[in-house]
């Protein structure tokens, strides 16, 4: 486990109604309530009082208040108030969020405070101060492609801070940074974005609002030496746990396909397994082949020893087959994993038909399908130029019908113009 520790100290007060009073540390200044009384009883609105000790030279106040609600008012021993819009900006930092108010105070006026406000109930007075985070250190050997489930904790010196409240302050957050070591292949990479620890009881997280705190680390990137980086982020405030580099190694399984154009025949998918890291005898598989008309077909691999499975997949079309695969098992040195390959993909050829037999014996590739084909093909080409023949003559016996009449017509017309014209002249010698 591995701490990191603030710089300067925060003493925090997680104000509320009940129960009154202070989990406090040997030799830790006082921020104190007062004491329950009958009238404080009759007027809880009025209870939210508490003590600043002389000795104190910055203190942070934490406020949890209803969802919604406006910023609290501070009332000073002497009666002065400040508001969230009223305060000395070189004394006070003052961070509202929907849910509580962060009120850090340089050299605070010592004695009875009070604070008016929506302020939520039933939340324990925290005084917090020599804040630690413990992380799990990551496991000695670990895979590309594997998912780590990583534990962290808030620690007041000693003390696990388990205010379910607190979490909606925090965040802490992990990156993994490139070492810049030439000798790996992660050289001159780019930080990563690992994600965050969460306490709400989803994914990996067993309990919700427990004090514990889980990340779930996804290491689908390259291999390489890294430095794990853990940031606790308040507002206004950020500090940074540094863990040593680990190295990720290669992911341990690789596939190869040995694809068929038969039919009746198989592929033969081949996984090997790297016995540098994992343990090869305790690997099972879980993975499913996407056909290339987006089909799905789930599979497994339970059994088998050494570094090969070899699984076998029906021939169904030619396309690309795409192959999706988890791998779980155990590292040389006993740790269960679990992992993803990285997806594989492979392209089945057109397939080939049953083989004829040619004039001399050797085996002809064409297949009874493409011969078939090939025939209706000619077939509707041979009769396609016959009609197109037909046509054509039709057309030039068409036109050629058509020139005829013209030529008729034409023949026809000049005949009567003659006629008209030997009438004409002959009408008119008969007049004079």
């Amino acid at each position: 486990m591995e701490k990191l520790n603030w710089l300067k100290t925060w003493a925090v007060v997680v104000m509320t109604f009940l129960p009154q009073h202070l989990i406090a540390q040997d030799q830790m200044p006082d921020v104190k309530y007062y004491e329950q009384d009958d009238i404080t009883n009759q007027i809880p609105y009025f209870d939210n009082r508490f003590h600043i000790d002389a000795q104190l030279d910055e203190i942070t106040l934490l406020f949890y208040r209803n969802n919604g609600s406006p910023p609290i008012i501070l009332v000073r021993p002497d009666g002065s108030k400040l508001k969230i819009n009223n305060f000395p900006k070189d004394k006070i930092e003052w961070y509202d969020d929907r849910t509580f108010d962060l009120i850090t105070i340089k050299q605070p006026m010592p004695g009875p405070w009070q604070a008016i406000g929506d302020i939520l109930p039933n939340s324990k007075i925290m005084l917090v101060s020599d804040v630690t985070l413990k992380v799990d250190p990551i496991p000695d050997i670990v895979l590309s492609g594997e998912t780590l489930k990583i534990k962290g904790q808030i620690f007041n010196r000693e003390q696990l801070v388990d205010d379910p409240l607190f979490d909606d302050v925090i965040n802490l957050d992990v990156d993994f940074y490139s070492t810049n070591n030439t000798g790996f292949d992660n050289f001159g990479a780019e930080p990563i974005e690992i994600g965050s620890f969460r306490d709400d009881g989803y994914d990996l997280d067993e309990y919700a609002k427990d004090g514990i705190f889980t990340a779930e680390f996804n290491l689908d990137f390259s291999p390489g030496e890294w430095l794990p980086i853990y940031k606790v982020i308040m507002p206004r405030a950020t500090r940074e746990l540094r863990q040593k580099p680990i190295i990720l190694r290669p992911n341990p399984v690789e596939i190869s396909v040995e694809a068929t154009s038969d039919p009746l025949d198989f592929h033969l998918v081949t996984l090997h397994i790297d016995e540098n890291n994992v343990d090869p005898n305790s690997m099972i598989f879980q993975g499913k082949i996407t056909y290339p008309d987006r089909q799905t077909e789930p599979f497994a691999i339970m059994e088998g020893e050494g570094n090969t499975r070899i699984k076998k997949v029906g021939y169904t079309e030619a396309g690309i087959h795409r192959i999706s695969l988890s791998a779980y098992g155990e590292t040389i040195n006993g740790r269960e994993f679990r992992l993803v390959v990285p997806e594989f993909s492979f392209n089945v050829e057109r397939m080939d038909g049953p083989l004829v037999p040619t004039i001399d014996g050797e085996e002809d590739t064409i297949s009874a399908a493409e011969q078939a084909a090939e025939a209706l093909a000619a077939k509707i080409a041979e009769d396609k130029a016959q009609l197109e023949m037909e046509i054509a003559q039709a057309k030039a016996d068409q036109e050629a019908a058509q020139k005829q009449t013209l030529i008729i017509i034409g023949i026809s017309n000049a005949v009567i113009i003659v006629i008209g014209l030997g009438v004409f002249f002959f009408l008119r010698r008969k007049k004079k």
